[in-house]
């Protein structure tokens, strides 16, 4: 794919979600989208052949910015106990900061998860890939105690997705994105269960 057509598609999404928080996915069309861009609608089709196309590019563009900034985390050098802290923090904040600066789109997410979920599908798989590593490092450096690595970071991907809606609902009703009361609960809760706690004495 050559550079001119990745710059005019990356265009094309970023100014549908200029469009989308401003004004809202239903009331924002094709041609709206076209006219912005300044590409034109013969354009904007040739790369996308309906605003669900257009939209579930948006979302995925979206999620590219927070799994990026997740594996950027998980590359750094720190023990798996410290670095599974931080991931939780940066995976709500990160979380938090999309949605706020999307404005309306963040109300059509909640009224289309299910679009949401099939388009998240690929980066939830790289979430979970992520977290598992991260398990398999501290088992490793004799930090975490877990019989099934597998089925952990499942419950643990699976407890932070469950704490997206509620989080944004608390960005939305004037909370702070870097709020960290909730990704304090799940360390509190969850992550020291995983720790590895020395014997009795």
């Amino acid at each position: 794919m050559s550079e001119v057509v990745v710059k005019t598609k990356d265009r094309l999404i970023e100014v549908a979600r200029q469009l989308f928080a401003r004004i809202g996915v239903d009331n924002t069309t094709m041609n709206d989208i076209a006219l912005a861009s300044e590409k034109g609608r013969r354009t904007l089709y040739t790369y996308f052949k309906s605003k669900t196309e257009i939209y579930n590019a948006v979302v995925q563009s979206e999620l590219k910015i927070l799994y990026d900034s997740l594996e950027a985390v998980a590359k750094k050098s720190l023990p798996a106990d410290e670095k599974m802290v931080e991931y939780i923090h940066i995976r709500l904040e990160s979380t938090g900061k999309l949605v706020y600066r999307n404005g309306t789109l963040r109300a059509y997410f909640f009224r289309d998860l299910r679009r949401v979920e099939s388009a998240r599908k690929a980066y939830d798989e790289r979430d979970f890939k992520v977290i598992l590593s991260i398990l398999h490092e501290g088992i490793e450096q004799d930090i975490f105690e877990i019989s099934d690595p597998v089925r952990t970071a499942l419950i643990l991907q699976s407890v932070m997705k469950g704490m997206e809606i509620p989080y944004i609902r608390g960005i939305i009703n004037g909370f702070s994105p870097s709020d960290s009361s909730q990704a304090n609960s799940v360390i509190n809760v969850l992550f020291n269960g995983i720790k590895k706690h020395p014997p009795a004495l």
